[in-house]
């Protein structure tokens, strides 16, 4: 697995159409900024068919759409589906991974401010 992760934000006050951001390449999964900040980022994320990434675990709530294609997420050892235009939140402190059995894509939010409270 090729893991491609690209730290430049989309460039601010320009339109662009969300599935085309990225694109899928062979054997890999490719992820691009949108916006990173330190209270959070988003990024779009591409997954070519029989890719997958390792299980992790993530100190803030995560939430996940899917803008092309299907996903496999398991959270906690429940496994999902997510379709195109579906979203779920992650919960913070879940160990979850992704599988692709088929390639898609996907827009992650991380929000790591408000657990102050």
């Amino acid at each position: 697995m090729k893991k491609n992760n690209e730290n430049i934000e989309l460039e601010k006050g320009n339109i662009h159409i969300v599935v085309e951001i990225i694109e899928y390449m062979p054997n890999a999964i490719v992820s691009k900024t949108i916006i990173k900040k330190t209270t959070g980022n988003i990024t779009v994320s591409s997954f070519d068919a029989g890719e997958e990434l390792d299980e992790k675990t993530s100190p803030f709530d995560m939430y996940i759409q899917i803008i092309d294609g299907v996903a496999e997420l398991t959270i906690n050892n429940k496994k999902l589906k997510l379709k195109l235009g579906e979203g779920i939140i992650i919960p913070a402190h879940s160990n979850h991974h992704f599988n692709a059995n088929e390639q898609f894509k996907m827009i992650s939010t991380v929000i790591k401010s408000g657990y102050e409270e």
